[in-house]
């Protein structure tokens, strides 16, 4: 499977401007939420079949490097 380049994209004419899962409706927020709440990366697909595995682990993935790349050091 070929994963969407950009990975997420934000309009103001999709979802208010959130930032969603490129090529659906799919907010990243709703699947921080799920991880958060405690639910599987199971559960969120069953629930948005329009995100692929591949793709959230994609994002789950960008959203690491970001926080890594972003640590301060003591």
């Amino acid at each position: 499977m070929t994963l969407p380049r950009p990975l997420v994209t934000r309009s103001d004419k999709v979802m208010s401007g959130a930032v969603v899962f490129s090529g659906t409706r799919v907010p990243v927020q709703t699947l921080l939420d799920y991880l958060e709440e405690g639910d599987t990366l199971d559960e969120f697909l069953k629930d948005f079949p329009t995100v692929s595995r591949e793709h959230a682990i994609a994002v789950l993935e960008l959203a690491k490097e970001s926080v890594l790349a972003h640590a301060s050091s003591t």
